[in-house]
């Protein structure tokens, strides 16, 4: 493989409709961003590895029918990979095909902001990975904590982007994600 970088797509998948959580408002700009970044990577000889959230029951089920991509996005993975857990690093067998492919450096989206794109995050920050976190090709939904405090999905991006920033990756913007691949193609 000629990059040492690689785009995650995590758990951008139909099986979110089916949660009662789910708001649809929040799909077309993060759809727009995501495709920007995919279309870019692919571009630019990044290879796109899409990782699908799988349990045993209910709409992440592989026999519910749900685990498939999210419409709109259009993707040509050059890897897919299944998890059961919250980082995409434990037990899909990413983290082998990340190191036969010489892959150094990732650039995570997908869905859900604070949960497996934030855990996949910190996990591969912990291996040595460099991190490119694009939190506006993240998606999440509102969420109300124990106290009874609604949060906005923007909210709960600005939170997980500040505590990921500086110590687990770069926040980034899709096209300072794929800027980086440029300036390093440059040196």
């Amino acid at each position: 493989m000629s990059s040492d970088t690689a785009l995650l797509v995590i758990d951008v998948q139909e099986s979110f409709r089916q949660r009662a959580y789910f708001e649809e408002t929040y799909v077309p700009p993060f759809i727009t961003r995501l495709q920007a970044l995919v279309d870019g990577a692919k571009a630019a000889g990044i290879p796109v590895v899409q990782i699908f959230h799988v349990d045993p029951t209910g709409p992440f089920a592989e026999s519910s029918g749900y685990v498939k991509t999210l419409a709109p996005l259009t993707i040509e993975p050059d890897a897919v990979f299944r998890k059961g857990r919250h980082s995409a690093l434990v037990g899909s067998g990413l983290d082998v095909w990340l190191t036969e492919n010489g892959i150094r450096r990732v650039i995570v989206s997908g869905i859900r902001t604070e949960q497996c794109c934030e855990t996949t995050t910190r996990h591969a920050s912990d291996l040595g990975y460099e991190v490119d976190y694009v939190g506006e090709a993240t998606l999440t939904f509102p969420m109300t904590d124990a106290a009874g405090r609604q949060w906005s999905a923007a909210e709960i991006r600005a939170r997980t982007e500040l505590v990921l920033a500086d110590r687990f990756a770069r926040i980034a913007t899709v096209e300072d994600a794929l800027a980086q691949r440029s300036k390093k193609l440059a040196a």
